[in-house]
């Protein structure tokens, strides 16, 4: 599996970094607070790729970018953050200086000139994107935003310190490192910084900001909810399929730090030389660390811990999702949700009958087996009627994310100053050799950002054209709810039954929009039962840590 994602992600960014080769036509001249920059166009949207943000010192917060005085062309991609490859990477594709940001507009003002009286544009709202990649991994070239910029907003994604790069907490080694365990999430919130600072200039409003991810990028959505230094620096928040719980202590991450350095034969007085031990070195001792220590995470584990945000009290003061937020995040409109299949195992490819899903269900669900089948009907009445593929449904719905953000939007649903809107997308993926492929982990965000054109080579054409009127409602949705914090559409946009009354999320109405079959549709508690049954099966793990943590105090 991480093979073909790996495979895919290739795939993706040859035909990214095509987009910058092929398109030659400039943009206008952009004066930022660091300097001149210029960019491309790319498809008929500015783009400008590659902006520096900051400066990074290894462990330290980050720092001021410098200054330049000539016009940087801003025409590709910046370095990726230090991450594990499949391949070697120069250090323009990938450096521990990876602190970039992408800019995406159809409102830059013009640049001023003798004669010439111009009218300031009306500031569009922004988002802001944060990738996937639990934290560990990603780039923001895999998603770029020129058409979700044509919705009538201005779009930012930003490239930050990942993995042990970003999250080693060497805080015990002294004032120094207090902030060492959090500085990949600072570095976002620099990046917001930069933003309130300089994205007018892109005819985008600083007071009008939404922060959007997708998995750990919802994960980064979530945290920055729960950090004071973030806080008026967005306005809105969208987390996708974000809820896998980070279950990261403060004493956790302090071991794991302690871990690296005697895995490295540093001692506490000597932390410093940590910033010579070279990356692949360094992501070693990290993995050799967590496993001698708080131990090592397996894909598909219902929780993240390791080299991950920390609650240390002042960067961050709690994780997110557990259940909820801080109160000082009250005033954010939230949006969340998740997909149909998410990251279980699909079973479309193979035919099944109803006894051989029984009794792999059974080795879950044990007797609450009938329970959970019946559940899933009632939940599912539509998907239930196809007799042929129900059984591969049972097995192959989401059992990860669901449960995690119900429980999420139980807890603030109508219990903030702001509202909360939640959605399943559910449209139906069908690769190019006609192998139908569901509503997986992230298979919605080429829909969100309207790029399902750029996906030719791995969709079936009928796919893409039956599925394209879902990529402009998504997008359209998305861009609707960063304007104004609802994500109701007007009548201008769509036909009636396009347009279903949305209310805002409460645990007692558990109003949800379901984005796929023939139109938008509204559910209430559809789901909850079967939802429950999951979660009293699949986290097991985590309720075995929590039933531990409680024994520690």
């Amino acid at each position: 599996m991480k093979t073909k994602l790996l495979l895919t992600v290739m795939a993706v960014m040859m035909t990214v970094a095509g987009w910058a080769q092929e398109n030659n036509e400039k943009t206008e001249v952009v004066n930022t607070t660091s300097g001149p920059v210029q960019g491309i166009v790319q498809e008929g949207t500015n783009a400008f790729l590659g902006i520096p943000y900051a400066r990074v010192e290894r462990c330290m917060p980050p720092l001021p970018v410098k200054s330049w005085k000539e016009v940087r062309q801003c025409d590709h991609w910046g370095p990726q953050a230090m991450q594990q490859t499949n391949r070697p990477m120069s250090e323009d594709e990938m450096s521990e200086q990876c602190c970039v940001l992408n800019v995406w507009s159809n409102n830059v003002p013009p640049t001023p000139r003798p004669g010439l009286s111009l009218r300031p544009a009306e500031p569009k709202p922004v988002m802001v994107w944060l990738h996937g990649g639990g934290f560990d991994s990603g780039t923001p070239a895999w998603d770029p935003g020129m058409w979700l910029a044509k919705k009538d907003v201005v779009v930012v994604s930003v490239t930050h310190r990942l993995n042990i790069l970003g999250f080693l907490d060497l805080s015990t080694c002294g004032e120094k490192y207090k902030h060492s365990g959090n500085v990949g999430m600072l570095d976002v919130v620099q990046a917001l910084q930069w933003v309130r600072s300089n994205i007018h200039r892109f005819g985008g409003d600083p007071n009008n900001v939404t922060i959007f991810g997708e998995s750990g990028g919802g994960g980064k959505v979530g945290s920055l909810l729960c950090m004071p230094p973030a806080k008026g620096l967005f306005h809105k928040a969208i987390i996708m399929s974000g809820t896998i719980l980070n279950v990261n202590t403060k004493a956790m991450t302090e071991e794991l730090g302690e871990a690296v350095l005697k895995e490295l034969g540093i001692s506490k007085d000597e932390v410093d030389k940590i910033k010579d031990v070279p990356y692949k070195d360094l992501y070693a001792a990290g993995q050799r660390a967590m496993a001698a220590s708080i131990g090592t995470r397996r894909p598909g584990t219902p929780m993240m811990w390791g080299f991950g945000p920390t609650p240390d009290g002042e960067d961050m003061v709690q994780q997110p999702f557990q259940p909820g937020f801080p109160d000082f995040s009250d005033n954010i409109p939230i949006l969340i949700g998740t997909t149909f299949n998410e990251l279980q195992r699909q079973r479309y490819s193979q035919p099944m009958t109803m006894q051989q899903a029984r009794e792999e269900l059974q080795r879950t669900f044990g007797d609450e087996t009938d329970a959970y089948i019946e559940a899933f009907k009632k939940a599912y009445p539509q998907k239930a009627q196809d007799q042929k593929r129900l059984p591969q449904d049972l097995l192959s719905i989401d059992w990860l994310f669901r449960p995690k953000t119900l429980i999420t939007a139980d807890a603030i649903g109508g219990k903030r100053k702001a509202d909360t809107y939640m959605y399943m997308f559910t449209v139906n993926d069908v690769s190019h050799n006609n192998e139908f492929k569901g509503s997986a982990h992230g298979a919605e965000l080429k829909y969100c950002f309207d790029v399902l054109h750029h996906y030719e080579d791995q969709l079936a054409g009928k796919c893409i054209t039956e599925n394209q009127e879902w990529a402009n409602y998504m997008s359209a949705v998305w861009a609707k709810f960063a304007h104004d914090g609802n994500p109701n559409l007007g009548e201008e946009r769509y036909p009636e039954d396009w347009r279903p009354k949305w209310q805002p999320y409460t645990a007692e109405n558990g109003e949800l929009l379901e984005l796929g079959g023939t139109r938008p549709t509204i559910h209430h508690n559809h789901d909850r039962q079967l939802a429950e049954i999951i979660d009293r099966h699949c986290f097991k793990q985590l309720d075995e840590f929590r039933k531990n943590e409680r024994m520690k105090k």
